[in-house]
C-alpha cells in the first residue's frame, strides 16, 4: 500500500493477498521505517482498528476486512541502490502458486544489514503483475541455486507446515577440502547462533545451548585433496552444512567465513572465486493438488569448471 499519510488515518482493505496474515506482521511490512515498538504500540492504543473494533496483535486478517491505520511517520531512508527491472535470474519453475529461480552467487535473497536490495525486491519490481510474493525459504548470499517462492499466501502457509514437518527435501552440492570416505554419514550436531562484539552473525557446534541440527552428508566424488558432497538437509538452522563442515574439519571451498583463509586465497587463484555450495534441489508436496514435485538446479557453470580443473585422472568415484 503505497497511500500511507502522515498527516491523516489511512483504510485499507485486505485483499486476497493478506488474507490470514497476522495484523502485527501485515502493519510491519505496510508501514516500512515504522519503529517496531511503535506498530505494537498503536496496536496496544486501539488507534489501528479492524471493521471499526480493536483488535490484538495475533488477529488474523480475513478478505474483505477494513484496517483503519492511523497518521504515522515514516523514516526516510538514505539512497539506496534500486532493484534492477530486467529479469533477476533463470526461472526453474512457475505456475499461478509457486515461482522456483536459479538463484546465482553474491546476490542476497532480501535486501536489509548493508545490502540495498535482495532477490525478493528485485522479484518485486520485475514482476509487478504479482499481488503477493513472498520467500518460501533462505539461501546464503553466497549460495547458488533454487530458491522457491509463494504467489499465494496458501502455498506459502502450506510449505511453510511442510517445512516445519521435515517433509521437504532439500539436497545441496559442496565441494570440501580433504579426504572424505564414508559413503554416506550422519551428522547430529546442535548449533547455537549470535552476533559478534563487531555485528557479524556467526554460528558455532554448541551441546549446551545449540538448537537441534540434523544433516546427511553423501560422497560423491574424490580427488586427492578435495572431495564433493551432497548434503542432505533434515533441518534448516543458520548456516548449518557450512558449520558442520567446518566443525568436522572439511571446510568449505570457498568459505570466507568458516573456510581456511590462506587455502581460500590458493583456490581464488585458482579459479574459484566463490563458495562452493549450490541447492542443487527442492523436493515437496504442490500445495495446490498435494502432487509430489521436485525442482532442480544444474551446477553452475563457474563450479563445473573448477570441477573439471582438478586433475580428471586422479578423480575416482565414490
Amino acid at each position: 500500500m503505497n497511500g500511507l499519510s502522515k498527516g491523516s488515518v489511512t483504510w485499507a482493505e485486505i485483499d486476497e493477498a493478506a488474507h490470514d496474515q497476522r495484523i502485527d506482521n501485515y502493519l510491519l511490512k505496510t508501514l516500512k521505517g515504522v519503529p517496531k515498538s511503535h506498530v505494537y504500540r498503536i496496536l496496544r492504543s486501539g488507534e489501528v482498528r479492524v471493521n471499526s473494533g480493536r483488535v490484538g496483535a495475533d488477529y488474523r486478517l480475513q478478505t474483505g476486512d477494513r484496517v483503519r491505520i492511523p497518521p504515522v511517520r515514516v523514516a526516510v531512508a538514505g539512497e539506496r541502490k534500486a532493484p534492477p527491472a530486467g529479469p533477476v535470474a533463470p526461472t526453474l519453475f512457475e505456475d499461478d502458486w509457486l515461482l522456483a529461480i536459479d538463484k546465482p552467487a553474491g546476490l542476497a535473497v532480501h535486501g536489509g544489514s548493508g545490502v540495498s536490495f535482495g532477490a525478493i525486491e528485485a522479484l518485486r519490481v520485475s514482476r509487478p503483475e504479482l499481488r503477493f510474493l513472498e520467500l518460501v525459504h533462505r539461501l546464503d548470499r553466497d549460495t547458488s541455486g533454487v530458491l522457491l517462492l509463494a504467489k499465494k499466501r496458501q502455498a506459502l502457509v502450506n510449505l511453510h507446515v511442510q517445512l516445519r514437518e521435515g517433509r521437504v527435501d532439500k539436497r545441496y552440492l559442496a565441494l570440501v577440502a580433504g579426504d572424505w570416505t564414508d559413503a554416506r554419514r550422519k551428522v547430529e550436531l546442535p548449533l547455537h547462533k549470535f552476533v559478534t562484539r563487531s555485528g557479524e552473525r556467526r554460528v558455532v557446534v554448541d551441546e549446551k545451548e545449540g538448537a537441534t541440527a540434523h544433516t546427511v552428508f553423501r560422497l560423491q566424488r574424490r580427488w586427492p585433496n578435495f572431495s564433493l558432497l551432497e548434503a542432505e538437509l533434515k533441518t534448516g538452522r543458520t548456516h548449518q552444512i557450512r558449520v558442520h563442515l567446518a566443525h568436522l574439519g572439511f571446510p568449505i571451498a570457498g568459505d570466507e567465513k568458516y573456510g581456511d583463509v590462506d587455502a581460500n586465497r590458493q583456490l581464488a587463484k585458482a579459479g574459484l572465486k566463490r563458495m562452493f555450495l549450490h541447492a542443487a534441489s527442492i523436493a515437496f508436496r504442490h500445495p495446490k493438488d498435494d502432487q509430489k514435485l521436485r525442482i532442480e538446479s544444474p551446477l553452475m557453470p563457474e563450479l563445473d569448471r573448477f570441477l573439471a580443473s582438478l586433475p580428471k585422472r586422479q578423480a575416482r568415484l565414490a
